[in-house]
């Protein structure tokens, strides 16, 4: 009998969907496949490698998963990206070029580090992606955070978040961690004006 397969936007819903006014929510440490990278992502071939690396490790570990004695099958988990730039005001004037990066995938606890490393050689045996070398499988624990859900082009972004900057202070913390997206719509398939993103900062009491 077929089952259906494990959909964590569901187990995770707190953290994988947002209303359209900022709340506060508490991150705890999940498993990623990570990349890291510098540039406009509209315009860099480095970031386009690296997405495409990036899900082509998480399909191969995916499918291997089902495949396995557990047969445990699970739903892919959205893009997600950290942003950073020197002057943080790159994000609210849409200067993109001096932005530093790091995409990432949610991966199930269960995936081991020999299960990465096996999955990304079975995928650059497949297709070449010349980002898989600088993928890593990795902890990483986020804690206190307001997060909004946006809805629109990512280059209209600005104005929203500024928006939940003056939330986290006006709820007396400080910005404290990067800048955190986390792609709900695939932009090769749906008009800009409806993607939905959900927009993340991580955040600390003024008195930490």
């Amino acid at each position: 009998m077929s089952t259906q397969p494990i959909d964590f936007r569901r187990e995770l819903k707190d953290l994988y969907s947002a209303a359209r006014r900022p709340a506060l929510v508490e991150v705890p440490e999940l498993s990623f496949l990570m990349v890291d990278g510098k540039g406009d992502p509209n315009t860099s071939v480095e970031y386009e490698a690296a997405v495409a690396a990036l899900y082509a490790v998480s399909y191969t570990l995916k499918f291997s998963t089902k495949r396995s004695p557990s047969g445990v099958d699970y739903k892919v988990m959205p893009l997600e990206g950290l942003w950073w730039s020197h002057d943080l005001s790159d994000f609210t004037t849409g200067n993109k070029s001096d932005w530093e990066w790091t995409m990432m995938i949610m991966q199930p606890d269960f995936v081991t580090p020999e299960d990465f490393e096996q999955a990304r050689d079975a995928a650059t045996a497949k297709k070449d992606l010349p980002a898989a070398p600088k993928l890593r499988l990795e902890k990483f624990r986020e804690g206190s955070a307001a997060q909004v859900m946006y809805v629109g082009p990512y280059s209209d972004e600005g104005p929203t978040i500024k928006a939940l900057h003056e939330f986290i202070e006006e709820s007396g913390y400080v910005l404290d961690g990067k800048h955190h997206e986390i792609y709900l719509g695939d932009p090769r398939r749906t008009a800009p004006e409806k993607l939905k993103t959900i927009i993340r900062q991580p955040c600390a009491g003024a008195t930490d």
